[in-house]
């Protein structure tokens, strides 16, 4: 049974940082294509960053170069790395994957439409 769990949600202040995890079971990482999303009251899902099988990385154009995805196969666990928080990061934060063998991009991020496997996500609260 796929599993996948994230944690590492808090409140910081503007300018901050944060690591969210994501730990996967009931399958191995390096097989699925994955990516976080974050989700305000009222909007949808939105990517936020994709990591592809090849080890191949994309990013909203909103927390490029701020925010990092990252892989540990050996843990099966994935990352999102948050620097220079802002205010307008706040958001509940999921990891998804899609089922394998397939990578389903709308503008280069993975859509959360293709979504097989969802977290329950994880709350990240901004202060300026």
């Amino acid at each position: 049974q796929v599993q996948l769990v994230e944690s590492g949600g808090d409140s910081v202040q503007a300018g901050g940082s944060l690591r969210l995890s994501c730990a996967i079971s009931g399958y191995t990482s390096n097989n699925y294509c994955m990516g976080w999303f974050r989700q305000t009251p009222g909007k949808e899902r939105d990517g936020v960053a994709t990591i592809d099988t090849d080890g191949s990385t994309t990013y909203a154009n909103s927390v490029k170069g701020r925010f990092t995805v990252s892989k540990d196969n050996a843990e099966n666990t994935l990352y999102l790395q948050m620097n220079d928080l802002k205010p307008e990061d706040t958001a509940m934060y999921y990891c998804g994957a899609e089922s394998p063998g397939a990578c389903s991009k709308v503008a280069g991020l993975l859509h959360s439409a293709y979504v097989s496997y969802w977290g329950q996500g994880t709350q990240v609260t901004v202060s300026s």
